[in-house]
């Protein structure tokens, strides 16, 4: 996979205006070159054509040095041999045509380059175009395979040492090994420092990619748990508030005949409840609202705690549930967290006994702490007709489950089954701080 910086020349601009300017002609320089790859190597084939083939064409070399000065002193004499035009021509295409297939085939290139090069200096000519090979040697450290560079500078070594020995007559081999190596070197350290800089560039851009990928899959998953949050306290909510207004239309309906007032009393409490559950949903789903204004200000409420179990049981039993609750032991040292999961657990067991055993039932609440364990306890007697269904263990729905997922927040667990002619609902929470709580 490759991965494309865009954010380069935004780096490069705090640098200067023409800093910046050079960035994105770069840029755009490499977007056209990874489009059309065969322009930017006929270009390179084109320059090396113009500049060291072109002046062989036009002054053919000759002879280099000369005879002796007047004062005696002794000169040497160089010969090269003189190529026709013709033989000029098929050693420089030998040497610059390779280059087309440098970056795609950089042994193969350097290969054909360093045949002609010792070829062309075998019959003792010379060419300006046997920088090619200079040129194959750098390409092949950028593009080849490392592994290949040992040999390749084996071969280089043995055709530049062939150069010197030529050329011994002019001057010493150890100079001329010294001068055609350290290009060679150059060349060869060029090459590998480019291909060093893109891998480092290219490790940049595969870690920014990795950790942008991260960063989505971290907002994922802090989009999953809270619309799971969410759905939670929706479930917990509407499911409770809607039960609670079923059983008072019910009970409301009934008594609209015979006891007018009860019937007027029943509607007052749906339109509070109703008005209590709207409430709590706008808040609740206020998180997943944006605004195209601006924000207004919140409706700020805090969680159901402890104290409000009171009212939810005054609900419940003015819907006809009639409800104990007991407790026992310190709940001043509970925090907000474990107080709002004790309270949608309750709210969630008195929904499901006013649901299945209805107006006219007993339920009994417990909340009992015993540190470091708190347990709740709800028990009901059942439906008041003997003839009404009773649940069976099986039947497991989304109120449980939201159930056991707050009290394993806590390390806790929740069991719910038959008791007698009811339902036994039963959840342990741990209470022992978590390590690194502070």
């Amino acid at each position: 996979m490759t991965y494309v910086s865009t954010v380069t020349t935004e780096d490069l601009s705090g640098m200067g205006p023409l800093v910046a300017r050079l960035g994105r002609v770069g840029q755009r320089l490499r977007q056209a070159d990874r489009a059309r790859p065969w322009v930017l190597d006929t270009a390179v084939v084109l320059l090396v054509f113009l500049l060291f083939c072109l002046p062989d064409l036009l002054h053919a070399v000759g002879v280099i040095g000369g005879d002796g000065d007047g004062d005696g002193r002794r000169r040497f004499r160089l010969a090269f041999t003189r190529l026709p035009v013709a033989g000029m021509l098929a050693l420089q295409a030998g040497l610059v045509l390779p280059l087309l297939w440098r970056r795609r085939e950089p042994a193969a290139a350097f290969g054909a380059v360093t045949a002609v090069f010792v070829l062309q200096w075998s019959l003792g000519a010379v060419l300006r175009a046997d920088v090619a090979l200079f040129v194959a040697l750098y390409s092949l450290a950028l593009h080849g395979r490392l592994r290949q560079l040992p040999w390749a500078c084996a071969v280089s070594a043995g055709a530049l040492g062939l150069v010197a020995a030529r050329v011994s007559a002019a001057m010493s081999v150890w100079d001329a090994l010294f001068f055609l190596l350290s290009t060679a070197t150059a060349a060869l350290a060029l090459g590998l420092m480019i291909r060093i800089r893109r891998a480092q560039l290219a490790g940049l851009r595969d870690r920014a990619a990795r950790l942008e990928i991260e960063r989505d899959q971290r907002d994922r998953l802090a989009v999953a748990a809270e619309r799971t949050r969410v759905a939670r306290e929706m479930h917990d909510i509407v499911g409770h508030n809607l039960s609670v207004i079923i059983t008072l239309a019910d009970a409301g309906a009934y008594a609209a005949g015979a006891a007018p007032e009860r019937g007027r009393e029943a509607l007052h409490l749906i339109g509070d409840t109703g008005r209590q559950a709207l409430g709590e949903l706008r808040r609740v789903l206020g998180v997943l609202r944006e605004a195209d204004g601006p924000p207004a200000e919140p409706e700020l409420r805090p969680q159901p705690g402890l104290m409000d179990i009171d009212a939810l049981c005054e609900g419940v039993r003015a819907a006809g549930l009639e409800v104990v609750y007991r407790t026992a032991g310190d709940f001043d040292a509970l925090d907000s967290g474990v107080q709002l999961t004790v309270y949608r657990i309750v709210q969630e067991a008195l929904t499901n006994t006013l649901k299945h055993a209805g107006a006219g039932a007993r339920a009994s609440l417990a909340i009992v702490v015993e540190d470091p364990r708190l347990t709740i306890t709800v028990q009901d007697s059942g439906p008041p007709d003997p003839a009404g269904r009773p649940r069976t263990a099986n039947e497991e729905g989304h109120g449980l489950v939201g159930m056991r997922e707050r009290a394993a927040l806590y390390g806790g667990h929740v069991s719910a089954g038959p008791a007698g002619t009811g339902w036994t609902v039963r959840a342990d929470l741990d209470l022992t701080p978590q390590d690194g709580a502070r």
